[in-house]
This record gives structure tokens, sequence and C-alpha cells, in this order.
């Protein structure tokens, strides 16, 4: 190993390096934000020079920064900032609290404009039911009144919120998206998917889009819980300013990598190369169904029978859902952008959608057997079946699983949705057995960033109140870790400069008090995150 003096020094703990060459070390050094070398302590600490910053790891453990390879930090922006409040489980915990929260919002709303909240989920917040127009139009009789659920895939609006939205019984349904209607034709008050949440809530977005401000708060958010790099699933054009805006004043503190949401155009201004290591849009996103949450995925199996599809969701008995297109409108989507050469990743809760992805996916890897390493993705995954899993394997299709769902709505997805088809949801096990590498996510807003939440979660299946879902579907420590850092970097067409402890990459890195592969797999969730760094810089 040649001297250099190195800028950082890390000794005192473990390195785990998720690199296959090296999987462990005592001591690592950082010299111009990049990995100068990884090894033995004594060997490592020939680096330091008169101007090395040592830092002692006091017995915790240094890893790659985590990767979030499915988040939201620029486009859900507007949950948490700006015109519409936030009402989300993991804000507001009680239905009590929900409605004494749309009460105030519609006491100090602009009277022209109204009031907006998002994070309505009647299955966590216990007592909610399904709010329809009439009882929003109570609560609110003559301003605008929208409430979005937490998965931000159904909005509820009042009657005055229709009007100033123009929506009426003829209004067409936007792409992929739709306005639920009563037995006369006239819009119940729900809206389902992107396009009907834009039409309903856009003009309140429009009056305080979020700013550099709201993206510099969510990367901080992550930083603090390890996050160095992370990918924003739902990218629009009229964001780049803001992030432009952050970039410029040098308050980017993690890496993004950007997937455009598809649109009717079905093209893109941004060409194929562009960005660098820091800011680069690498993909399309599309949706081809919806959530669990809302009842719009579609799946082979029903769901049930119960209190919370009924009166929560509003669903008929043996409900099925659908998919947000059919197979030819989904087709025409995918080809579009992967002829011209994009990464796709697609949002697929059930089964049925899964297979129509894999069916139209498998079509066109077969048409354009050049393009290799496309790196597909399959957003959520969570009624994906062992089989489905298998021929993901043999397409060279990735996954990026929601955990979360499983510790925050296990026993739902159990007991009231799906019964024994729920205690499967999320099945990385089979995941892995069947060969696709996976990636681990939160999901932005929907459910807080917590890398070591999830990756405690895969090693034990279990939910918040301790119960465990499918213990046959665990994962070892060291394949979270994975799925937490190098695979869902390699996701992000990202791991040939971060997601490990190799000499030669980004020093993106976190400190935490103990090193997960010796802590008790229940309390992972619970070891502290020191430090952040990105490229060698406390962050």
């Amino acid at each position: 190993m040649s001297r250099i003096d190195a800028d950082v020094v890390f000794l005192g703990g473990s390195v785990v390096t998720v690199d296959d060459a090296r999987p462990q070390a005592e001591a690592l050094a950082v010299r111009d934000g990049r990995i100068a070398a990884v090894g033995d302590a004594a060997d490592v600490r020939a680096l330091v020079g008169p101007g090395t910053e040592v830092v002692d790891l006091a017995g915790g453990c240094l890893l790659p920064g985590f990767v979030e390879a499915h988040g939201h930090p620029v486009s859900l922006g507007f949950g948490t900032d700006g015109p519409i409040r936030d009402i989300r489980p993991t804000t507001v915990r009680t239905a009590e609290g929900v409605v004494a929260a749309i009460r105030e919002a519609v006491a100090t709303a602009d009277p022209e404009h109204g009031a907006y909240l998002f994070g309505w989920d009647g299955l966590l917040q216990r007592g909610l039911v399904e709010p329809t127009r009439a009882w929003l139009d109570t609560l609110s009789p003559d301003r605008p009144l929208a409430v979005i659920t937490n998965s931000a895939h159904a909005v509820y609006a009042n009657s005055a919120a229709l009007r100033a939205s123009g929506i009426t019984r003829d209004t067409p349904d936007p792409v992929g998206a739709h306005f639920v209607r009563d037995a006369d034709g006239e819009p119940t008050g729900k809206g389902l998917e992107g396009g009907a949440l834009a039409a309903i809530v856009g003009s309140a977005l429009a009056r305080r889009p979020p700013g550099p401000d709201t993206l510099r708060t969510n990367l901080a958010e992550l930083n603090r819980v390890g996050v160095t790099t992370v990918g924003e699933l739902a990218f629009h054009a009229s964001r780049r300013p803001m992030v432009d805006a952050l970039r410029a004043e040098g308050g980017l503190t993690a890496r993004l990598r950007l997937y455009e949401a598809s649109d009717p155009t079905l093209s893109t201004a941004v060409p194929l190369l562009n960005g660098d290591d820091m800011v680069r849009q690498v993909g399309i996103k599309t949706w081809a169904d919806g959530s669990p949450w809302n009842g719009n995925i579609a799946t082979s199996f029903p769901y049930l029978d119960t209190h919370a599809t009924r009166v929560v969701l509003g669903l008929p008995c043996s409900h099925h859902g659908e998919t947000n297109y059919d197979r030819e409108a989904y087709r025409a989507i995918a080809e579009a952008y992967f002829a011209e050469g994009w990464q796709l990743a697609c949002h697929a809760q059930g089964d049925v959608t899964t297979d129509m992805v894999l069916d139209v996916w498998e079509e066109l890897l077969a048409q354009h057997p050049d393009m290799t390493d496309r790196r597909l993705r399959l957003e959520h995954c969570g009624a994906m079946t062992r089989e489905q899993y298998d021929r993901a394997a043999r397409l060279g299709v990735t996954c990026s699983l929601f955990m979360a769902h499983v510790r925050y709505w296990g026993e739902v997805l159990v007991d009231d949705l799906f019964g024994p088809r729920g205690e499967e949801w999320v099945a990385a096990r089979s995941a892995l057995g069947a060969g696709v590498r996976i990636s681990l996510h939160n999901d932005g807003t929907v459910t807080p960033p917590d890398p070591l939440g999830n990756i405690m979660t895969g090693v034990t299946r279990r939910t918040e109140s301790g119960r465990v879902l499918a213990p046959h579907e665990t994962i070892t420590v060291e394949q979270a870790l994975r799925a937490q850092t190098l695979d869902a970097a390699w996701q992000l067409h990202a791991d040939d400069v971060i997601g490990s402890l190799t000499p030669g990459k980004y020093a993106d890195l976190v400190v935490l008090s103990a090193d997960p592969r010796h802590t008790a797999p229940e309390a992972i969730g619970d070891i502290a995150v020191r430090a952040t760094y990105l490229e060698g810089a406390p962050v």
C-alpha cells in the first residue's frame, strides 16, 4: 500500500464493506472525496499525516451510505410543506385527531382557495370511514376541501372543490386515472391515481409550489437515517428548477437519481446521456395499478368481506381491483420509452398487474435483444408470487420491495384485506431465491425513511405489534444490508461509484453505534446513526 496523506481516516470499529473482494476491514481512509484505502488498522493508520482527521468509531460500525432506491424527496414535498396540511398516520395517529385537523384547516383556510390535507389512512387511523362528498360538504359547505390518502393514490373532494376544479359529469377521465361516479354518472368526489389528484389539488400546489427549502429538509431527513443516495420515482420537469437552485447553493446533501413520470406524449425532453454522479435522470416511471389501501390493485384473489373493506375502503363484496391501463395501453407507454433506451420502473402491487407488466417486458426484450443491461424495475411488488419472481429473474428484471408494508400494515393485510394471501406480502426470500436483485425502500412520505427499520423487518418480518408474518420469507442481515446499499445502487445504475466501501468509489458513508450483523434482529431498528458522510464530508 503506497503512502499518501489521507484527508480522513476511520478507525476503532468494524468496517462492513459490502464488497465481496474484502467483506470485512478494520479501517478506511478518504482522500479527495473518494475511498483511498480499506484494510487493517495498522496499514490505514500509516496514511495519517499532519492534516488528517482521525475519526474514532468508538466500537461502532462503518458502512456504505444507505441507498433509498424508491423515494420522493422532490415530488412529494407538497405533502409536508406548502398549502397542503400533513395528517399522515406518523403525524396524526387517531381518527379524532384527523377530524380535528380537517376542521381546523377549514376554519383557517383562505375562503377562496379552501383546505387541502394529505395522509388519510382509515386502516391505521382506526375509527375513520371512507369520506363521502356529503360528509365533506358538512365540514366545509362553501369552501373547497380535499383530502388525499396516505398512499397518494386517491383523493376525496367536497362539492366546492369539484366546482373549483371544473369537474362535472362530462369531464373525461385522465389517462391512467379516473373520477369515481355514482349510478347517475355524477362524480362522487373520489378520484383515483395521479391524473385525478392533479385535477383536484393542482391549483392548490400552483399557489405555493415546494421550493429548495422543502428539498433541503427532505434530504436532511434522509441524511439523519444514513441515506446518501435516493431515487426520485415521480420526477417532473417542473421540479428541475428546485433541484438546480439547491445545488447552486451547495445544499444537495444526497445524490439524486431521477425517474421521470411517463405522460401522454410518451416522450421526454431529457437526453439519455445527462447529468453527473450527483444528479442524473436514469429512467421513466409508470403506475400500472394503485394501492392495496385504496382497493385499486389488480389481484387474482378477492379482498375479504370485512368492516375495513366495506366501510373504511368502500369496496364491494369479492372485490379484485383493476389495472390503471389495459395491456395494449401499457405496452404503448413501455415501448415508446424502452425504444429510446430508458430504464423502465413500473409500480405493480397486484399479481395480475405483475403478469401484465412482465408480459409486455418479455415482448420488448425479445424484440430488442441488443439492448442489454436494462435493469427493468418492478416497484413495491406486494402480491408478487414465487413463480413471478422466477420469471422476473429469467428476464433480468429487478425488484424494489416496500418492506415497511409488513411492519406498519401487517395485521391489516392479513386480518382486514387478504387473509392468508397477505401473509407472504413482499416475499423477499422468494425474490432472492429466484436470483432477483432487490432493494428495500420507504416510498417517500408514505412511511418515514428508515433503512435500519427495513433491514430489521426483512430479517424478522415482525409488525409493529410484534406479530411475525411468513417467517419462511425472512432474509439474512447480510442480504438486507446489500438491499439497502450495493444492490439498491445497482438498481439506480450507480453501483460503479457508490454502494460498497471499495477503493475509488465515493466516500459516502454511515457510522452506526453497532454492527447490525452482531445485533439481535429485533433490535436492529434501534441502532443509532452517529454520522452520515457524503464524499468524506459530514452531512
